[in-house]
């Protein structure tokens, strides 16, 4: 059930990283009915999409299974990619009419522009009604004590918000210049997640 709208400060869904994973987890929950905030302190959404793949975005490749991924636990990439495949995404693509090319071993991009899946995201967003703030960072983020709810204070100056949900989408430490920083890990700890020092 959709959280009650009249509460301006309450979401069903806050996530923090409107790179991919972020503005693909806000498309889908905001259009089954979540009310979702999506925040970054970027001043684009997508920055990584449109540098990766020289400018054309490699935005999947079609011989990616469970094989190719590390995990604690295997069988979570074989279901991830069992519910969600690379042709899901593929027909996305295609809904919107966006041209692509395959390169060496699977690799797909665009043959315009990385922007042309950025707007698809940001389309997808629209159709859920997703509400996305930029330039926007997060203060502190903290867990109810009955374990119900997320309040996070956020640097534009607005009034604390809650939500139902908080995703962690906010990436790694990959591209420094970008702005890229250790936030998502050091708050993986601080709700008790383990980090696995990355190779």
């Amino acid at each position: 059930m959709a959280a009650d709208t009249h509460n301006d400060t309450h979401y069903d869904m806050a996530i923090l990283g409107a790179g991919a994973a972020g503005m693909m987890c806000a498309g889908v929950a905001g259009q089954i009915g979540q009310r979702v905030l999506i925040i970054d302190h970027a001043k684009a959404p997508g920055e990584k999409i449109r540098i990766s793949g020289g400018g054309r975005c490699n935005f999947t490749n079609i011989n990616a299974g469970p094989h190719a991924f590390l995990s604690q636990n295997p069988h979570f990439c074989k279901s991830a990619l069992s519910r969600y495949t690379a042709q899901d995404f593929i027909d996305m693509v295609e809904r919107y009419g966006i041209q692509y090319h395959e390169k060496t071993l699977g690799q797909l991009f665009c043959d315009h522009t990385a922007k042309d899946i950025i707007q698809m995201l940001l389309d997808e967003m629209a159709l859920g009604a997703v509400e996305l703030r930029l330039e926007t960072g997060l203060e502190e983020v903290q867990k109810s004590p009955t374990g119900e709810a997320f309040t996070l204070r956020l640097s534009d100056g607005s009034a604390p918000i809650t939500a139902t949900k908080f995703v962690i989408a906010c990436g790694g430490k990959s591209i420094p210049k970008m702005g890229a920083t250790d936030l998502a890990y050091r708050i993986a700890s601080q709700f008790g997640h383990d980090i696995t020092e990355t190779r």
